[in-house]
């Protein structure tokens, strides 16, 4: 099977998830966000997903926050085993298993190319069951209103070029929202990519930090206090987690 960090070796596995609509399906398999971590924002027609099917799938992290909600046989995964997990979950699918994949947040916000992998990997409709994300959060936090804002996830494998120059484009315009890509583009990482690009020192800048858990924290800042923090590969060279989004107000 082929490393899925590869992402030369076949189309972007967000690309296959947005190829077509949903097409219509009696019995789905459903790719259900959790949230941001609180069981609280949990929706109930993403628990009832989790709670009735027979077998979940889903990075260890994520499948940690739900396993108490379900009897199901979990298959909890990192990068180096993802594609073996899911290879699982498409056999018990395949065998009449209700299956279940888990993502943080809202699959449709920084989750396609994990939904695109579901997809490739079983032979039924994938369902997706939205949920709040950590990036609505943070819009309520920084008062962003999402029609005035331009969204960047780099919360994933492959080139982010584009989506930086996204964010250059849009900045001072626009609010910006953006989740960052542990630990290579983090928020400082970013800040510096703007200031570079001509954006204002001074200009207002928050890092939400585990929103709605119990040790959530805002730090207020500018983009110039931000891009001291530029550098680094490794949890150790910054100074925020990777449960984190950057805002960056507009004028």
């Amino acid at each position: 099977m082929s490393d899925p960090h590869d992402l030369e070796a076949g189309p972007d596995p967000a690309t296959v998830a947005a190829s077509a609509p949903e097409a219509p399906a009696e019995n789905p398999v459903y790719a259900v966000g959790i949230g941001p971590g609180n069981p609280e924002y949990l929706t109930p027609r993403g628990e009832r997903a989790i709670r009735e099917a027979d077998v979940v799938v889903g990075f260890e992290t994520v499948v940690d926050f739900v396993r108490e909600k379900t009897d199901a046989e979990l298959l909890s995964c990192g990068y180096a085993d993802e594609a073996d997990a899911l290879e699982t979950f498409a056999r018990r699918v395949g065998d009449g298993a209700d299956g279940t994949a888990v993502l943080m947040g809202d699959p449709n916000h920084s989750g396609y190319q994990f939904v695109g992998k579901v997809q490739a990997a079983v032979d039924r409709t994938v369902r997706v069951v939205p949920g709040i994300s950590s990036l609505q959060m943070a819009a309520s936090r920084a008062r962003t209103p999402m029609e005035e804002t331009t969204f960047v996830t780099l919360h994933k494998s492959g080139d982010v070029a584009p989506n930086l120059q996204r964010l250059r484009d849009a900045v001072g315009d626009r609010h910006l929202l953006v989740l960052p890509r542990p630990y290579d583009w983090m928020p400082g990482d970013v800040a510096a990519d703007l200031l570079d690009a001509g954006a204002s020192r001074s200009r207002d800048a928050l890092v939400l930090e585990r929103l709605t858990h119990d040790d959530e924290e805002v730090t207020r800042s500018t983009l110039g206090e931000l891009g001291t923090h530029a550098g680094g590969t490794k949890p150790e060279d910054t100074p925020f987690s990777d449960l984190s989004v950057l805002a960056v107000r507009a004028d």
